[in-house]
């Protein structure tokens, strides 16, 4: 099946037209017509080598909203016209433990990832979704709920996931506070499903005058981290806090602020951060934490709370031959608060 995309050929080279070949569908796959693809962050560090594991050319893209073209003769869950999603994975081992409780993102032999990963059957490399079309088992495959906004959904499918997973591990609900470390892609989607599940959410940051902003996602309280009184005044307090800065940074000024058996969780990936002093960890039993993507199960969960309740992401939508642009945008932290291609611009942008 040959497919347009837009690849990244080296890890200098801007993103461009590429024509490649998807598989041959199996008798478990969906094919689906690609209709929006939202920009992750990673996607930049990917096309850029930037973790150095990038295999060239990549087709980045895992926040895929589209539309079911035709499906395998063993397929259940999906038919022809049926809205479908696919996230940051297209397939696992499916049997060690982690699979097994539906935790596929923690597989042991390791995920296949949506693009920049081989397939377990062929080897071939996978492909994402800046792309025409894409193919994956059904088991992978998520229904995307009627009503809801189609460009809005799809960054649920990893700032969402990514913010919900730490949510319900930690049993966020009424009741419960908790804090959000930046305001980025991830921080408002933390935001949105804290305040979704009815806890007291509080924004910490280091950026005046995103007070209206942040209330508007659903914060109650804004702290500046750099402000030592507003920082003592909050200490004790947090039962989760979701830290989703993507560099390093000190994290000891937080841990205070938790609460008898807090915790802080990671989302993003930083690398080698500073050392954590063990003291209020001891004091307090508190834990610092990761947290990775969602497994199906939990993201088919997330979709369902968020077309429910009306949560989306806040995005703005690009055609595809302005990505070069908005990867650069990205590196300023310039959007609010993530962007979506609209992959209908596709054929026009490879002319």
């Amino acid at each position: 099946m040959k497919v347009l995309g837009y690849a990244a050929k080296t890890p200098t080279a801007p993103l461009a037209p590429f024509t490649f070949d998807r598989r041959e569908p199996r008798p478990d796959d969906v094919v689906i017509e690609i209709l929006y693809c939202g920009v992750c962050h990673s996607d930049l560090h990917q096309a850029r080598n930037d973790w150095g594991f990038s295999e060239y050319p990549i087709v980045p893209g895992h926040e895929v909203i589209g539309r079911v073209v035709s499906t395998g003769d063993s397929v259940t869950k999906f038919k022809a016209g049926d809205l479908a999603g696919i996230g940051c994975m297209v397939d696992s081992c499916r049997e060690c433990n982690p699979c097994q409780q539906g935790l596929e993102q923690y597989c042991e032999e390791g995920n296949v990832q949506t693009y920049n990963g081989h397939d377990r059957h062929d080897h071939q490399p996978t492909y994402g979704g800046y792309s025409q079309t894409i193919i994956a088992s059904e088991a992978f495959v998520l229904h995307i709920p009627q009503g809801i906004d189609l460009k809005g959904a799809a960054p649920l499918l990893c700032a969402g996931i990514t913010t919900w997973s730490p949510l319900r591990h930690w049993n966020i609900g009424k009741g419960s506070k908790v804090a959000v470390v930046g305001l980025g892609g991830l921080g408002h989607m933390a935001i949105k499903l804290a305040h979704g599940l009815g806890a007291e959410v509080t924004l910490f940051t280091r950026s005046p005058g995103k007070e209206a902003d942040a209330r508007r996602l659903g914060a109650d309280h804004i702290v500046y981290s750099t402000d030592a009184d507003q920082m003592q005044s909050a200490a004790n307090q947090f039962d989760l806090i979701i830290d989703t800065v993507p560099y390093v940074h000190d994290i000891n000024p937080y841990m205070s602020t938790l609460t008898l058996d807090g915790t802080l969780v990671f989302v993003g990936f930083l690398g080698d951060n500073p050392p954590v002093s063990t003291l209020p960890l001891i004091l307090g039993r508190k834990s610092v934490a990761g947290s990775c993507i969602g497994g199906i199960a939990e993201t088919q969960e997330m979709l369902d709370f968020c077309g429910e309740h009306g949560i989306t992401a806040d995005v703005e939508v690009i055609k595809m031959d302005e990505i070069n642009d908005a990867f650069e945008r990205m590196l300023k932290s310039d959007v609010k608060y993530r962007f979506v291609i609209d992959m209908s611009t596709l054929s026009a942008s490879a002319k």
